[in-house]
């Protein structure tokens, strides 16, 4: 399937923010600010695993997950990344890059299902879009 045919799942549409797009993934924000978690998604319709994508897009999912992850750890001055693409709950394919300190509070265990999301404010929002500049996100 195509690009063309591609829908985001409710579920990831409910819980994230759209920060934009590189060429073969959406960029999503977690609405969660107790922890910077960005997840990509590639547009492609009818994936749930990156072996069932095309030779040609496992190698740019490779490389956006890559650069996003390299662009985050100095942006937010990590003290590790943790990537995952785990999807026992939302199916299609996407991929998780959180941010972690050893000071958060779900440190070292995962983030997932620890604590209730708390959403961004407007203006932590804004905030953080300025910090995410050097993205060099498509619109």
């Amino acid at each position: 399937m195509t690009s063309r045919d591609f829908s985001l799942h409710p579920q990831l549409q409910k819980d994230c923010l759209a920060l934009g797009k590189f060429e073969l993934c959406q960029v999503l924000l977690m609405n969660d600010s107790q922890f910077p978690w960005f997840i990509l998604v590639p547009q492609r319709a009818g994936i749930r695993e990156i072996y069932e994508l095309s030779h040609e897009d496992q190698i740019t999912l490779m490389s956006e997950s890559s650069y996003l992850a390299q662009k985050l750890a100095t942006i937010f001055a990590a003290d590790k990344l943790n990537i995952a693409a785990i999807g026992n709950i939302v199916e299609q394919l996407h991929i998780h890059h959180v941010v972690r300190y050893k000071t958060d509070k779900a440190w070292a265990a995962p983030v997932w299902g620890k604590f209730a999301a708390v959403p961004y404010s407007a203006q932590q929002l804004e905030d953080l879009r300025m910090r995410l500049t050097p993205l060099d996100l498509l619109h």
